[in-house]
């Protein structure tokens, strides 16, 4: 009896013990790896534990969400840091991961930000492709194109005027873009921070804007006045709208909406603890001046205002606009997209 006392005692404490991991489903130095080292620096003071970093890289960052639902997620010091590829790969490829099966600890509801040459003719981009990177096509084909087109008109004018670059890196497409290659690119805020506005040669051309729980998009304050919407009324002299548009909104929802987030099992029993701990965190200047330097300043959701995230992100998808989004991605981006059923039950 005592010899299983002591081993029962050794168990609890090496579980006490253990660190909380952070999964990340790219290399090292990746945005969402630079990300999660940012929060769980400044989230360990309040979780009172450790948080280490595991990579699990992978084609187009799938490997290692699905590694996290099919085995990881019964763990209950291992949190999924998600972002914006996940979320169109959720939309348009086989993947195992559904976000419905897990709790929201957390997440930053951030904004993708487009950059251009300054002096360039954006009507005739070139820009290099990218999974994570479909939101662009589409608000560049609404932009340069204009209202009222069917599918196929859209996307005869996508092949006409914009020329889409496969095969680059992210070290490869911003050298390209500083030497003048391409003359457009994008970034997320924490690297746009980094890359762009230090480039004197380059300047925004627009963005995505910030999803609202009613479904809407509001203008990011950190680059006022140039989001796609915006844009377009400014160009085309009408708001955006139709069939095109909506599939537009789904994809560019779903990246920007889970572009960083972090989630746990259903049930785990430690995710009130670290959804307390992640409040406080959001509450203290101290951290959140830590993050919004490398980040900007962008609104929190935190437990159930993440999980509602997911709801007002599911409420996107229609057959019209999930058909849409996969012909468009075929025949414009060469991109193998299937169309998921499931996601209308």
């Amino acid at each position: 009896m005592k010899k299983l006392l002591t081993l029962c005692l050794m168990a609890f404490t090496t579980s006490a013990l253990a660190d909380y991991i952070f999964v990340v489903p790219q290399k090292p130095g990746g945005g969402t790896s630079q990300w999660a080292q940012i929060v769980a620096t400044q989230l360990e003071p309040f979780l009172g534990e450790n948080i280490t970093i595991k990579h699990i890289p992978g084609a187009r960052d799938i490997p290692g969400f699905n590694k996290f639902h099919n085995s990881l997620r019964t763990s209950n010091k291992i949190i999924m840091v998600s972002n914006g590829g996940n979320g169109v790969s959720f939309l348009q490829e086989k993947v195992d991961y559904d976000y419905r099966d897990y709790d929201s600890i957390g997440l930053m509801n951030l904004n993708i930000i487009a950059a251009k040459r300054i002096g360039e003719n954006m009507d005739y981009p070139k820009f290099s492709a990218g999974s994570g990177k479909v939101p662009e096509a589409w608000a560049m084909a609404l932009l340069i194109c204009g209202p009222g087109l069917t599918m196929n008109e859209y996307l005869a004018c996508f092949k006409e005027h914009v020329t889409w670059v496969n095969g680059m890196s992210n070290s490869e497409r911003r050298l390209a873009f500083k030497r003048g290659e391409l003359n457009g690119t994008r970034e997320n805020p924490a690297a746009y921070k980094k890359h762009v506005e230090t480039d004197e040669n380059a300047e925004i051309w627009f963005h995505h804007g910030i999803l609202q729980a009613d479904g809407s998009h509001a203008d990011d304050p950190n680059h006022p006045g140039f989001q796609l919407e915006i844009l377009f009324e400014e160009r085309w002299d009408v708001e955006p709208s139709g069939e095109f548009y909506d599939a537009y909104k789904l994809v560019k929802s779903f990246r920007d909406g889970m572009q960083k987030a972090l989630w746990v099992n259903k049930g785990n029993p430690n995710t009130f603890l670290l959804r307390n701990a992640l409040h406080q965190m959001s509450l203290d200047p101290d951290a959140i001046a830590a993050i919004e330097k490398k980040v900007g300043k962008y609104e929190w959701k935190i437990g159930d205002e993440g999980n509602a995230q997911v709801d007002t992100l599911m409420s996107f998808i229609t057959p019209k606009a999930l058909i849409n989004l996969i012909h468009f991605n075929k025949e414009a981006l060469g991109l193998a997209s299937v169309y998921k059923e499931k996601l209308i039950e």
